[in-house]
């Protein structure tokens, strides 16, 4: 049994909290969950608060001080040995079991199994944390948490978005059953949220859209926009921008990202020497290979494949333009992280993006190849229009997005539910 919920006298209702986080797969060199768990991890101890990370694969990369408990599971989706055969003293444990089932029925198991198997280590461990904080599992086992704990969680957005724009981008309905198996997690989440008394998001726009997808009372909202690592991501003095050359952080061969829009605006601006720099790996014969070759624009198109943070910020440093092309975003990370290093951004108005971009970027309608090329081919004609948008950027996340700003509202929401 999950200990009581603390008293208010050990670390005082203004004191410095002990703060579990909770987060199921939350891999720091890509994907928002990670970024979020690492700098929101960092900031919270820096306002003096005691923080543990219970998190699943991979191993999330926190810095020393802040103490990791890895839950074991199978790990499946481990690039280096993807839909492994577990033995069959692996598959004696329940969760296990469930874990081999799901992925072999081409389900996505883990928030469910990382739920129950956070909640057996809560059991053990509870009584030292005075909040739980979830990065968006939702599961049944954080529901049990949360009547024993105070508890919050972060939806980053609703991924029944993911589902809707996965299920119109292909056409055969053994591909639609496909999809609809593997976000079959989606009810438990909604259900789950429903039962917490406080959600952080991350824009007005993801607050919107959890409301009418997960039913949600708005009142149960607390908006906290995200923060951009300003000690990572910066100007690089001395370093010369590349007329022509284009960047983008995303190499996800999923339609939510946009990345197909992006070369096809590419294919439209064959006239022009421009390069498009991709961070990141594309999936083997997936579906962007597929259309660059298709598009004859390989010679164009270069992806870095993983990088260090040095090399990321030496891409952006380089480039003359960064594009975020994605149909809908909840918060939209790569966009902050541009216009922190001073690039001029083209940015769809998918989802959160235009709270990002402010008046800082040149916003595009999502899922328009022609918008996205117009917008390219006038800043690259006009550099000092381009310029102009790189200065504003910068401003806008320095006034706007940090992580010590973040912090605080998060803590605030932590001690209203605690109270």
């Amino acid at each position: 049994m999950i200990s009581p919920k603390p008293s208010k006298t050990r670390s005082g209702p203004e004191g410095p909290l002990s703060i579990c986080l909770l987060s199921y797969r939350s891999n720091p060199h890509c994907g928002g969950q990670g970024v979020y768990l690492k700098n929101l991890s960092r900031a919270l101890v820096d306002l003096g608060h005691r923080v543990e990370v219970v998190s699943g694969p991979p191993d999330p990369c926190l810095d020393a001080d802040i103490r990791v408990y890895r839950l074991p599971c199978l790990d499946l989706y481990d690039p280096a040995d993807p839909f492994r055969i577990p033995r069959l003293a692996e598959l004696r444990h329940p969760m296990n079991l469930i874990e081999w089932l799901g992925v072999s029925t081409m389900g996505f198991p883990e928030p469910f199994t990382f739920g129950w198997r956070a909640l057996g280590f809560l059991q053990r461990h509870g009584r030292r944390f005075d909040i739980v904080h979830d990065n968006q599992s939702l599961s049944y086992g954080l529901w049990a948490i949360s009547r024993r704990i105070p508890t919050v969680a972060t939806i980053h957005h609703p991924i029944t978005v993911d589902l809707d724009i996965a299920l119109g981008a292909v056409r055969a309905f053994w591909k639609k059953l496909k999809h609809l198996r593997w976000y079959s997690f989606i009810g438990m989440q909604a259900r789950v949220a429903r039962t917490l008394p406080a959600i952080i998001t991350v824009s007005d726009c993801a607050r919107r859209d959890i409301c009418r997808d997960f039913k949600v009372p708005a009142d149960r909202f607390r908006v906290v926009p995200n923060g951009i690592d300003t000690d990572l991501f910066h100007p690089l003095p001395g370093v010369e921008r590349e007329p022509g050359r284009i960047i983008v952080t995303n190499s996800a061969d999923t339609p939510l990202k946009g990345l197909y829009y992006l070369l096809q605006a590419v294919h439209r601006l064959e006239s022009r020497p421009l390069k498009l720099v991709v961070v990141g790996t594309p999936k083997e014969n997936g579906g962007v290979l597929k259309l660059i070759r298709r598009l004859g624009i390989g010679d164009r198109v270069h992806f870095t494949g993983r990088i260090s943070n040095e090399a990321f910020i030496d891409q952006y440093a380089r480039a003359s333009l960064a594009v975020i092309p994605s149909v809908y975003e909840g918060f939209g990370l790569p966009a902050g992280e541009a216009m922190a290093c001073g690039v001029p951004v083209i940015s769809t108005t998918g989802g959160a993006l235009p709270e990002v971009v402010g008046d800082a970027g040149w916003l595009v309608p999502p899922a328009d190849p022609e918008a996205l090329a117009a917008a390219i081919a006038t800043l690259l004609d006009h550099p000092e229009q381009a310029a102009a948008l790189g200065r504003a950027g910068f401003q806008r996340v320095q006034r706007e997005f940090t992580w010590r700003r973040a912090a605080q509202r998060t803590v605030d929401a932590y001690r209203e539910v605690m109270g």
